[in-house]
C-alpha cells in the first residue's frame, strides 16, 4: 500500500512564471510543501489499511481530509497556471472568446469585475484556505467559494482554484495578500480553466 501517490511534475521550469511567481516560491512550494502532503497521505493510508479498528481508522480521518485534500488541491494548482502572455512565455492570464468567458461575463457582468469579487472573497479567508471558481452542479453556473485550510472543493465542480496560504506567496509578497491575488490572474491557465468547465457542464467528471 505505500507509495500509492507521488508528486506530479510540474508543465513548466520553476522559473517559468517570474517575476509573478518567484522561483523560489514555486520550488519550495511543490518540492517541500507538496511533497509532505503526498508522504503524509501514503503513510496515513498505510495506517488505514493496516488497522480494523474502528477507532483508529477515526482517528486517521483528520490526517487522510488534511493530506488528501492538499494532494488534491496542489494537483489542480499547477495545470491551474502557465507561464504569462503578457511576458511573452506562454498562454498565461489570457482568457479568449469562448464558453468559459461567456460564462464568467453572463454571472458576473464582466471579466474584471469577476476578478474583483473573486480577490474581495479569497482576501477575506481567515487563515488559510484556497479561492475557488467552481460549477454548481445542479444549476451549471459559476460561482465563487472558498475552502478552509486543504479541504478541497466538493459542493462544486472546480474550474479555478488559488492558494492562499502563506507559502504560497509570503516570500515574495510578504502579508500583503492583495498584492498576490492581483499578481496571479497574469499566470492562470484559462485554456485548462476553459478545459475543466466545459467537461463540468457536459456532465462529465473530472
Amino acid at each position: 500500500m505505500s507509495g500509492q501517490h507521488s508528486l506530479p511534475d510540474l508543465p513548466y521550469p520553476y522559473d517559468a512564471l517570474e517575476p509573478f511567481i518567484s522561483r523560489q516560491i514555486m520550488e519550495l512550494h511543490h518540492k517541500k510543501h507538496h511533497q509532505t502532503y503526498v508522504t503524509a497521505l501514503n503513510a496515513a493510508e498505510q495506517a488505514y489499511a493496516k488497522t480494523s479498528s474502528p477507532k483508529e481508522r477515526i482517528a486517521l480521518q483528520a490526517a487522510l481530509r488534511f493530506n488528501g485534500g492538499g494532494h488534491i488541491n496542489h494537483s489542480l494548482f499547477w495545470k491551474n497556471l502557465a507561464p504569462a502572455a503578457s511576458e511573452k512565455k506562454g498562454n498565461g492570464g489570457a482568457l479568449k472568446d469562448g464558453p468559459l468567458k461567456t460564462a464568467i461575463v453572463e454571472s458576473f457582468g464582466s471579466f474584471d469585475q469577476f476578478k474583483k469579487e473573486f480577490n474581495t472573497t479569497t482576501a477575506g479567508i481567515q487563515g488559510s484556505g484556497w479561492g475557488w471558481l467552481g460549477v454548481h452542479p445542479q444549476t451549471k453556473r459559476l460561482e465563487i467559494v472558498t475552502t478552509a485550510n486543504q479541504d478541497p472543493l466538493l459542493s462544486h465542480v472546480p474550474v479555478i482554484g488559488v492558494d492562499v496560504w502563506e507559502h504560497a506567496f509570503y516570500l515574495q509578497y510578504l502579508n500583503v495578500k492583495v498584492d498576490y491575488l492581483n499578481a496571479i490572474w497574469n499566470v492562470i491557465n484559462f485554456d485548462e480553466a476553459e478545459t475543466r468547465y466545459k467537461e463540468a457542464v457536459g456532465g462529465s467528471k473530472l
